[in-house]
């Protein structure tokens, strides 16, 4: 499983390189990528284009999603946790917690798998944006 982190990490890397805030997330269903997105608030102007809902977007209707995984660079916000749960996704695997806490009791309370797995490359890349750009990264967590 550790390539589907990796296509979520390459697509932060991704966003990063648009001038956008480096988070990424792919969609698994069969051992297949079935939906792929990073973070476009900056580039789309548009608040909710956070990397997991764009991946959503991009997955497109696929009827059930309770069985696909959903790999993502950074703990969900609230936003996209709310997504997570509100399309029945069982599965999210996560690349780090240590910048973003997120609301990981949120989505267990809502009977979602959460695997935290601490990559040092995604705590890296986020830990690095954050201190570059602070406004960029409060203005994408609602805290301005």
């Amino acid at each position: 499983m550790e390539e589907f982190m990796k296509a979520a990490l390459e697509e932060a890397r991704f966003g990063f390189q648009e001038g956008g805030i480096p988070i990424g997330s792919v969609l698994v269903k069969e051992k297949k990528i079935i939906g792929r997105g990073h973070n476009r608030r900056v580039q789309n102007n548009d608040p909710l284009a956070h990397a997991e809902i764009e991946c959503l977007r991009n997955a497109g209707r696929i009827g059930s999603y309770s069985d696909t995984i959903l790999f993502t660079t950074l703990m969900p916000c609230y936003l996209c946790s709310g997504a997570i749960v509100q399309f029945g996704i069982e599965k999210v695997v996560v690349g780090e917690s240590r910048n973003f806490k997120g609301d990981i009791e949120f989505l267990e309370n809502h009977w979602v798998s959460v695997d935290d797995w601490d990559w040092d490359e995604c705590v890296d890349l986020m830990k690095g944006f954050m201190e570059k750009n602070p406004d960029l990264w409060n203005e994408d967590i609602g805290k301005l």
